[in-house]
């Protein structure tokens, strides 16, 4: 009854935030278990996992790393784990189990994501018996073969490795993994649920631990590039951001993410002409692209230009009108710039 309560005042207090659907939202944060292992050292190995079918829970292949006999556990309640099916480098694996008395969550698709978006992630973070809430957006979304790599303003913390994120209809649409840390706070990602569909053709084992390097921990020259970028963006190292942003808008001269990140460096270097340039790149390839309309309008603001401001104005409400909302208070207009 408790873990009722916690998650009846977590929805409760995020209401006047975001548009849910409760019910489904409750029967996403039950799909959410606990995963514990004993190390070599007799120390207690924990993660996160969710329910994705009769039996079957996805979490990261990296919880397994350091123990031979892993379970599920659900408050006091335990439940074995049978098999694995393991993708290492992608970081994803989905365990067979003996039976749960857990419905499985609704999936999603990555691919449905826009940037925006509200979403919440449930996990166990620190190794809490209860899931922890964690409500943000999509920040933004990077192009996989299959699916998009997530990357969302809910924050996750050790032992929520293989946690939910979903949707604000109960979908869930990604696995929290791997994060980044700096002055800024961290800057979080999820693997999408579109490469389950893969794994689950895995050949099915039965040993542990499961070893083997995951895409996140390539070497840094070898990583996607915005991987590459997160670290010195959330590190605030500017002329590093810039050099792996120039690299990434010469590889892929139609990302938009490539030239907000590039523009993101040149302003924070004081070259405004050039991040100008940048963002306004951004924005033609993407006319949805927010972030990169409100750092053009707080750089018209800077050189005083209130048409062009206006006409930002204009181009975020065509967007979200919250979002507008809050650009004309960043911008310290009185209603709207």
């Amino acid at each position: 009854m408790r873990a009722i309560g916690v998650i009846i005042a977590l929805l409760s207090a995020t209401q006047p935030v975001f548009a849910m659907d409760k019910e489904k939202l409750f029967n996403a944060y039950f799909g959410v278990v606990l995963i514990r292992g004993y190390n070599a050292a007799g120390g207690l190995a924990y993660g996160s996992g969710v329910v994705v079918g009769e039996n079957k829970v996805l979490t990261n292949c990296h919880v397994f790393r350091t123990t031979k006999e892993p379970w599920i556990s659900r408050g006091e309640d335990t439940y074995s784990i049978n098999s694995v099916k393991a993708d290492v480098w992608h970081d994803l694996c989905l365990v067979t189990t003996s039976p749960l008395p857990f419905k499985p969550v609704q999936l999603g698709k990555s691919a449905d994501l826009k940037r925006g978006q509200e979403v919440v992630a449930f996990g166990h973070s620190n190794g809490v018996p209860a899931p922890l809430t964690s409500s943000g957006s999509v920040k933004a979304l990077h192009d996989d073969v299959t699916g998009k790599v997530i990357r969302s303003t809910a924050k996750f913390s050790m032992g929520a490795s293989g946690s939910g994120l979903f949707d604000m209809e109960g979908r869930l649409v990604g696995i929290n993994t791997f994060k980044t840390a700096g002055r800024v706070g961290s800057i979080h990602f999820a693997l999408p649920i579109d490469w389950l569909d893969k794994l689950d053709k895995q050949t099915e084992i039965s040993t542990f631990p499961i070893s083997g390097r995951a895409l996140w921990e390539e070497d840094e020259d070898k990583k996607p590039f915005y991987m590459q970028a997160a670290v010195p963006e959330s590190r605030q190292d500017w002329p590093k951001l810039a050099l792996v942003a120039e690299k990434w808008t010469e590889a892929e001269p139609k990302n938009t993410e490539a030239w907000h990140a590039l523009g993101l460096a040149l302003e924070n270097m004081g070259n405004r002409e050039l991040a100008e340039k940048s963002y306004k790149q951004s924005v033609t390839l993407d006319t949805g692209n927010f972030d990169a309309l409100i750092r053009l309008g707080a750089l018209a603001k800077a050189r005083g230009d209130a048409a062009e401001m206006h006409r930002i104005q204009i181009a975020l409400t065509g967007i979200d009108k919250d979002i507008a909302s809050e650009y004309s208070q960043m911008m310290g207009c009185s209603a709207e710039c």
